[in-house]
């Protein structure tokens, strides 16, 4: 029986507004089908995006929904979290909106361990406007703002999440949406804050511009970036070179989680005590 996603959606807002071939939908369906398989009801589901083609998620989903200023996702959503722990929230934003101008507030959800699931829609451009150098735009890559090749080092969001204290962090494609349903599944229902690097195509602003012709090529280009990460682990360094592994990379089922904190400063506020974490 095919699923539906009419229930998921806000049918008056199709079709979308991405491009034709865009990851974006793929995307989406496989965030629906893993919070359907969860059981969540959508009255108790928070999706925050920012600016950008990924912003675009809080207009098609049917739940409770912000549009936020460029960079500033973490920062409502931690709002949202705090105000209402026992609700889940999503964000989503792409790799310039994300690790760019709201590099900041992902460092500070990772290191605070905030119960927020963290999607960031990674297709190497700032694609809505038109192709600028993202902090995931790979060394050599035309963009308009590096008309001769980008020279800027290419970015590691999952290092980052990583090492800035996320407890739950994964890299998937969007080239196998069942794979991508099954890692949103485990994100989603991890008690912490949950980073989800998802590698997607834009044919149009990044491959067409950089000698991919097609949205296959773009397509074929990532699965060629890609690795699992059993796989990956047992290459040696020279290997890895140029590669990404995928699947869970962190999973920290021991880490405190910043609602749960933030309830015994409540507690000792209401006591006159100290803190007790």
């Amino acid at each position: 029986m095919a699923f539906n996603y009419d229930e998921y959606l806000r049918t008056n807002k199709m079709p979308t507004l991405w491009c034709w071939g865009c990851g974006d939908g793929v995307i989406l369906k496989a965030l629906i089908r893993a919070i359907d398989k969860l059981g969540w009801n959508m009255d108790d589901v928070c999706v925050v995006s920012g600016i950008g083609c990924s912003g675009r998620f809080s207009s098609y989903i049917n739940c409770n929904t912000i549009h936020t200023t460029h960079g500033r996702t973490i920062a409502y959503a931690t709002g949202v979290k705090l105000a209402n722990p026992d609700k889940h929230v999503i964000c989503v934003s792409g790799d310039g909106d994300g690790l760019a101008i709201g590099g900041n507030h992902t460092i500070h959800g990772c290191r605070r361990n905030i119960d927020i699931n963290h999607i960031v829609v990674n297709n190497f451009i700032y694609g809505l406007t038109n192709s600028q150098t993202s902090p995931t735009t790979p060394q050599g890559m035309w963009t308009v703002t590096m008309k001769r090749g980008n020279i800027d080092p290419t970015f590691d969001a999952c290092k980052l999440a990583i090492g800035a204290g996320a407890s739950f962090v994964a890299r998937e494609t969007m080239l196998d949406p069942k794979k991508l349903e099954r890692v949103f599944v485990k994100g989603l229902e991890h008690n912490g804050y949950s980073f989800f690097d998802i590698f997607s195509n834009c044919h149009v602003n990044l491959g067409r511009k950089n000698k991919m012709n097609s949205a296959m090529a773009n397509l074929e280009w990532i699965d060629s970036i890609t690795v699992a990460k059993t796989k990956f682990d047992k290459m040696s360094e020279e290997e890895q070179k140029g590669l990404f592994p995928t699947g869970i990379l962190k999973q920290d089922t021991e880490a405190a989680e910043y609602t749960d904190m933030y309830k015994k400063v409540q507690e000792a506020h209401q006591n006159k005590t100290a803190v007790q974490l």
